[in-house]
């Protein structure tokens, strides 16, 4: 539903964008200035410089080159020259860092689970300025940083209450039936069974962990504006996420034509599997992209949250931190 969302007016009446505060800049940062949004790291740090000089040599190779390095080190070969080019560096960074780490030096953090969330959400062709989205699947996928892998997932169809009878582009588009979200239960029931999910998982309570979205819309508007109609709190452990789009332009070096779900498979070197604008399997190719990030280098890390019903960027210079503990939203009422 990645396209769709974009046609969504930015003056929804639920949500109201602080343009002021988008981390939107691209830039090309030293190793060193990279290092200083990593908690406790010691920047000055002799490994960065010879980081540094790793990198300038990275940065004369060819194609041909990086592809050759890549094979011999038995890392993924597949992308385009750019994503070649920083899965090598991070592969040297990590190597130095991993050696220094031995003795004292600087390292990496990132969570125990990052958990992938990508809703889908009632819809028209056409959609009004005032037309008010209402969740119709809520689907999870787990992942688990350590070794790299996707461990869990969770999916559930939820029954509209503004708009029961969806739309015939709707589920065209979803592959969600008039029938499944009949007898689906309504938003505040779903909920209660995720933040169960997320409880016997202990997240948030053993192990740290992260909502990461493919976009800013999932979370500012699709659950801002279903709390708001189901007459819920927006949930604590909602507020804060991973906006892959944002985190993949950053870690790569590109503009944000180029961080659509279908693009960044692409430049990747990936292809989607499983059936576009189904919540589910959109959530697992997200998890894809997001694993190729973490085994490229990148440190995948909160940016962006809601706060009095705005969707505010976090600075890369905040401290690291997990989602709270999930804890069932209570009643507007």
């Amino acid at each position: 539903m990645d396209e769709h969302k974009e046609n969504i007016q930015a003056e929804d009446v639920n949500v109201k964008m602080s343009n002021a505060r988008e981390e939107e800049k691209v830039g090309v940062k030293s190793a060193a200035q990279e290092s200083q949004s990593q908690p406790n790291s010691d920047f000055s740090h002799p490994v960065y410089k010879e980081i540094a000089l790793a990198n300038g040599h990275i940065n004369r190779m060819s194609k041909d080159e990086l592809r050759l390095k890549l094979a011999e080190l038995k890392l993924d070969t597949r992308g385009v020259k750019d994503v070649m080019k920083k899965r090598l560096k991070s592969h040297y960074k990590k190597q130095k860092l991993m050696q220094t780490a031995a003795e004292g030096g600087p390292t990496d953090t990132y969570y125990d689970y990052i958990c992938v969330v990508d809703f889908e959400a009632t819809c028209e062709e056409d959609n009004p300025s005032d037309f008010l989205h209402e969740i119709i699947e809520f689907p999870m996928v787990l992942i688990n940083t350590h070794n790299l892998e996707i461990v869990d997932s969770f999916q559930e169809y939820v029954k509209p209450e503004l708009n029961p009878k969806l739309s015939d582009f709707c589920v065209k588009l979803t592959g969600i039936t008039q029938k499944m979200v009949d007898e689906a239960d309504p938003f505040p029931a779903v909920m209660q069974r995720v933040v169960a999910w997320l409880q016997e998982r202990e997240l948030g309570t053993k192990y740290k962990y992260a909502i990461l979205t493919d976009g800013a819309w999932d979370m500012s508007k699709f659950l801002n504006i279903q709390c708001r109609i189901s007459r819920i709190r927006y949930p604590q452990f909602a507020k804060k996420w991973i906006n892959i789009r944002k985190s993949y332009g950053n870690f790569y070096k590109v503009p944000r034509t180029q961080t659509k779900l279908s693009t960044m498979l692409e430049k990747l070197g990936l292809k989607y599997e499983g059936r576009p604008h189904s919540g589910l399997d959109d959530s697992r190719n997200i998890a894809r992209i997001a694993l190729r990030m973490l085994q490229d280098g990148c440190q995948l890390r909160v940016n962006e949250r809601m706060h009095a019903g705005q969707l505010l960027s976090v600075p890369s210079s905040a401290p690291m931190e997990g989602a709270p503990p999930p804890h069932n939203p209570r009643s507007r009422d």
